[in-house]
């Protein structure tokens, strides 16, 4: 389960709690809890962060998200992960 899917249950959860089982709630809420116990902050520089600030505004996601994305996208780039093949013969929607 990703932190995003963790977020939402919360989110959830939070929206409706008088209708959430004790038992549901006291799982999610463990995990949680796990995920906060597991989660390692990466700090940078401050001409670092700043820069990863604008683009995760630009982008509209998050620090981490863009984190993300930057290592994923080196990560490519490099070759040390296989870039992800595009399916030429699918259907669009067409936006570019």
């Amino acid at each position: 389960m990703t932190s995003t899917d963790t977020a939402a249950l919360l989110d959830d959860a939070a929206n409706r709690i008088a209708d959430v089982s004790r038992a549901d709630l006291q799982i999610m809420l463990r995990r949680a809890a796990l995920r906060l116990r597991n989660a390692a902050a990466v700090s940078m520089d401050e001409d670092v962060e700043e820069v990863l600030r604008d683009l995760a505004s630009e982008f509209e996601v998050t620090r981490n998200d863009m984190i993300r994305y930057i290592v994923r996208e080196w990560l490519e780039t490099n070759t040390y992960l296989p870039v992800h093949e595009i399916d030429e013969d699918g259907d669009v929607d067409g936006t570019a």
